[in-house]
């Protein structure tokens, strides 16, 4: 079993938004409209937001390889690219998804253990993520390596509001 996290950078924008797009549409499509899904996709995960995004140096994408094949990515954000004002000693875990071929291998916990190390050279003291309140694995897997939930956001799926748990990790620095 071979693992490996790399920094995706520019050059990877094609294979991140393949990635963003069945990703997302793996774990959210049984409980969304085929239009919401296709708004949010289009909206989210085209060339010109992903640029962006890859652009701003206070967030960072990684990719996780499994024997050599993209199995996953990361993203984190600090400071204003936050997408909730948490505090100059916090970062954000925006994204974090495992191709469906790929889960149950254990690789979130080496991309939760990525985001931690570098919460940890930034000097931040905590952690945190928003995650769909009816998302009960990813939940679960949250609660598992540490993450308690501390309120809530709205996030949107086309028109349709949804509720996403704001859940935080303290770190000992």
């Amino acid at each position: 079993m071979n693992i490996n996290i790399k920094p995706c950078t520019i050059e990877d924008l094609n294979t991140l938004q393949e990635i963003s797009y069945e990703t997302f549409n793996e774990t959210f499509k049984d409980q969304n409209s085929p239009e919401s899904m296709n708004d949010y996709l289009e909206r989210a995960f085209n060339v010109k937001q992903l640029e962006k995004e890859l652009s701003n140096i206070s967030s960072q994408f990684f990719f996780v390889y499994f024997n050599n094949e993209v199995a996953g990515y990361l993203k984190v954000n600090t400071q204003d690219a936050q997408s909730e004002n948490m505090g100059e000693d916090s970062l954000e875990i925006e994204r974090i998804y495992i191709r469906g071929k790929f889960q149950k291998l254990g690789l979130g916990k080496y991309l939760i253990n990525k985001a931690i190390e570098i919460a940890v050279e930034e000097k931040k003291s905590k952690i945190w993520l928003g995650v769909w309140e009816k998302n009960e694995n990813a939940i679960a897997f949250y609660k598992k390596k540490g993450f308690v939930q501390a309120g809530t956001h709205s996030f949107y799926m086309g028109d349709e509001e949804q509720i996403d748990f704001i859940m935080i990790k303290s770190l000992v620095l």
